[in-house]
């Protein structure tokens, strides 16, 4: 049951940090799913390098902190492909 709810939460972060980053028309629901918890990870490593403390579990900080790694890695992608946002 924690696999399902891993790709749910996976899924949201990544849909929502294409939306923001404007791909949302060039990926689809398995992309955003690996990008959303590829990011998760991301996410969690930047604000633990800054020391901000999250609390663990599926909440509305840590979609925030998926997010935010979603993006980042979009933006990494898109220099390497030269295909970001400008």
């Amino acid at each position: 049951m924690n696999f399902i709810v891993w790709i749910i939460f996976g899924a949201i972060a990544g849909w929502i940090a294409s939306i923001i980053m404007g791909k949302n028309k060039k990926m689809g629901a398995i992309a955003n799913i690996v990008v959303g918890i590829v990011g998760a990870f991301i996410g969690g490593y930047i604000v633990d390098l800054v020391g901000m403390d999250v609390e663990e579990g599926f909440n509305v900080a840590n979609l925030l902190v998926a997010i935010f790694g979603a993006v980042v890695l979009l933006y990494i992608v898109g220099l390497f492909t030269g295909r970001r946002r400008r």
